[in-house]
């Protein structure tokens, strides 16, 4: 389907050697080394640029980001079909017997029901709806007795708490261990949910039902859906962001597709496909229609006021809108689908990454890219993209800054929950996959639950009759999946005459970027910019580097080196705008240094003649390099390096060789000095200052 892939139709060369399916097997290869949690295991994510696991508590708080995090290897949980996917049996079989060993579900620890929900009780009941498939098979997990649906109830119960409510909206927040409200829960004050947070139940609570026999989980998920549907603004049809849930009333009252919204529509027209109930495609319909009436301006979904759509509510959208385009070829409404996703796919060819928010001109307005999934149609850009810009030695690091290309410590567990999924059954062939993935239905979270629940452990639930439904137009309700063949009867360039007038309207809004010329001008064979990290202050060339991007450097006497940008001074506006990214770098670095302060100190004990240990000296971590904490002590002799700063190649290696080389602080970074002993044989060093 023209929309679902960046490159042509059809499964020709273009889908395979072009769009980068060598380099994708291996990137397969490393997930298998990610699953097997060799750098974060039992931690619930990875910290790719440390190369370790991500504890909530023992790293510095990111807010509500860490509310995903119970201390329940959720990474490992939410990327276990992702295994069976990519037909790494055995590795499923192995990793369900460590979630089984291993994870502990009754930490006293507050989450985010929402997450908890769509990462974990998916990541289980996915796991268990292909355990399952496999044992049927007869070859692998041939010991299995539903052990991952038992932990999947035992979490289920753990969430129900959450919905005691007047309204049967969940509380947004539970502790895992002591519930809501009691003193030791730390939460249950709260106010306060969003739409999505609340609408992204039904399918794992229906579906934890239909395994089960419990109705419990089924019905809590649908009084939920009922409220937020008796809620919507009646004139409009549309809900906003965020509502009370005690009374109702709505607290954020502009409304989009995006943020705080999306999968509530997702889970609408998903339940309709899972569980059959028409309710669910009439209210879906329903909003969809009001979507576009007053939120859809092609090729643009903005944010509207739900008492006045007619009034946009702010000028930039964010990524997870990313999602709707897939949504509306789920519906069968083709046009609209390919108008946006032309736009947000001109977007990332100006950006690289679709950054977490951009302006309705397709500039940067929140410059972070997460590595979300909600994009993944353009397989062949984003492989390429993701390989280029956001591999590191330990995984994939989100973009701190889509402009500078600078990194966090950061990879969630919906970027092998979901992105990997994505891409390899984007390219796969059928003989490629174990199963047939037409049998299932994907979450938001991209587990797969069998469309077989549909007739088990049925129960007829009364069908809300509040408030009466409205008829639409019969053209909105579409009852049977789309047909290529009718939705494009004889034009099979009909997605291409749609996506030609959109081509450059991201060019013609943003004028054409600095970075995007220096890509050209490296593809036409001139040199990358300096980065930061290979900065040298005494090679000649980076200097002369530095002249040409206007950036001074000046020796203090205390030894250190400032660096001050005057870009007028620059040769160009592209050598200024590199100067620019530079420092930003250079900032970054130098905070990074600053931390070091704030770390433990370390010891440097002298055990030979005459001291015999009796004389330690505190110093300074390096922050970079293994981390000094989960290593055993080096122990060696010293010996003077020359030239005794460090900073260019040593003059006396065999001095060094196998010893802990002494480097006097200052006149270049730490790293270099470290590169420059390393290079020497050195096995450690210690800079000592003036």
């Amino acid at each position: 389907m023209s929309v679902a892939r960046e490159g042509g139709s059809g499964r020709g060369p273009c889908a395979l050697e072009l769009c980068g399916r060598a380099s994708f097997r291996d990137v397969v290869r490393f997930l298998a080394a990610v699953s097997s949690q060799e750098h974060a295991y039992p931690a619930d994510e990875l910290m790719p640029l440390t190369c370790r696991g991500r504890v909530r508590g023992q790293e510095p708080s990111r807010g509500d980001v860490d509310d995903a995090l119970g201390k329940f290897s959720l990474t490992l949980i939410d990327s276990l079909d992702t295994l069976v996917v990519l037909n790494k049996t055995k590795e499923f079989e192995d990793a369900v017997r460590k979630v089984l060993r291993d994870v502990n579900l009754d930490n006293d620890v507050v989450v985010s029901v929402f997450e908890t929900n769509i990462r974990v009780l998916g990541g289980l009941l996915g796991g268990h709806s292909l355990a399952i498939m496999l044992k049927e098979k007869g070859e692998y997990m041939q010991w299995y007795n539903d052990e991952l649906l038992q932990m999947a109830k035992q979490l289920g119960y753990k969430l129900l708490p959450a919905f005691n409510t007047t309204s049967g909206l969940p509380y947004p927040r539970i502790n895992l261990k002591f519930g809501i409200r009691k003193p030791e829960a730390r939460t249950g004050t709260e106010t306060d949910t969003c739409t999505a947070c609340a609408g992204t139940l039904i399918l794992e609570f229906a579906a934890l039902s239909r395994f089960t026999g419990a109705t419990i989980f089924e019905e809590y998920a649908r009084k939920a859906l009922d409220f937020l549907w008796e809620k919507r603004q009646r004139s409009s049809n549309l809900v906003g962001v965020t509502i009370n849930i005690h009374t109702g009333d709505w607290v954020r009252k502009d409304s989009g597709v995006g943020a705080g919204i999306d999968s509530y529509y997702e889970y609408l027209l998903k339940a309709y496909v899972l569980l059959g109930d028409d309710s669910f495609l009439e209210r879906f319909n329903t909003h969809y229609d009001a979507i576009m009436r007053y939120i859809s301006q092609p090729p643009l979904l903005l944010d509207v006021h739900i008492h006045k759509p007619m009034l946009n509510a702010r000028t930039w959208m964010d990524a997870l809108l990313a999602f709707f385009p897939g949504l509306q070829v789920l519906k069968g409404d083709i046009r609209p689908a390919i108008e946006t996703h032309e736009m947000l796919y001109q977007v990332i060819k100006k950006h690289n990454f679709l950054p977490e928010a951009f302006t309705t001109d397709f500039r940067v307005h929140w410059a972070q890219h997460p590595l979300r999934p909600e994009f993944a149609e353009i397989g062949k850009t984003l492989i390429e993209n993701l390989n280029k810009y956001a591999r590191v030695p330990c995984g994939f690091a989100a973009m701190k800054d889509v402009r500078t290309g600078s990194h966090e410590d950061r990879m969630d567990s919906f970027f092998l929950a979901e992105m990997f999924k994505y891409l390899y059954l984007l390219f796969a062939d059928k003989e490629d996959i174990i199963f047939d993935i037409e049998d299932y239905i994907f979450t938001t979270e991209a587990h797969l639950l069998p469309l077989w629940l549909s007739t088990t452990n049925q129960r007829v639930f009364k069908k809300n009759t509040t408030s009466e439904y409205i008829e639409l137009d019969d053209s909105n309700f579409d009852w049977t999946c789309p047909n290529t063949q009718i939705l494009f009867p004889n034009d099979p360039l009909y997605a291409q005459s749609i996506r030609e007038p959109l081509k450059n309207v991201v060019d013609k809004s943003c004028p054409r970027g600095i970075i995007r010329v220096r890509e050209e001008s490296l593809r036409s064979g001139a040199k990358p910019p300096l980065r930061a990290r290979d900065f040298m202050a005494t090679n000649p060339e980076h200097l002369e580097i530095l002249k040409k991007m206007g950036v001074s450097l000046i020796h203090l006497k205390d030894g250190r080196v400032q660096l001050v940008q005057h870009a007028i001074q620059a040769a160009s506006s592209i050598d200024a705008e590199d100067g620019l990214r530079f420092m930003q770098e250079m900032i970054e670095l130098s905070s990074q240094q600053q931390k070091e302060q704030q770390l433990p100190p370390r010891a440097v004990q002298i055990i030979s003649h005459p001291f015999f240990g009796r004389v330690v000296l505190t110093a300074g971590p390096a922050q970079f390099g293994p981390d000094l904490s989960k290593h055993k002590e080096t122990r060696g002799f010293v010996a003077s390096s020359k030239p005794y700063n460090g900073c260019s190649e040593l003059t006396n290696p065999e001095a060094v060789m196998g010893k802990i080389a002494l480097i006097q602080r200052g006149q270049c970074m730490f790293a270099e000095k470290a590169r420059n002993i390393q290079n020497a044989g050195a096995i450690g060093g210690i800079v000592i200052g003036k």
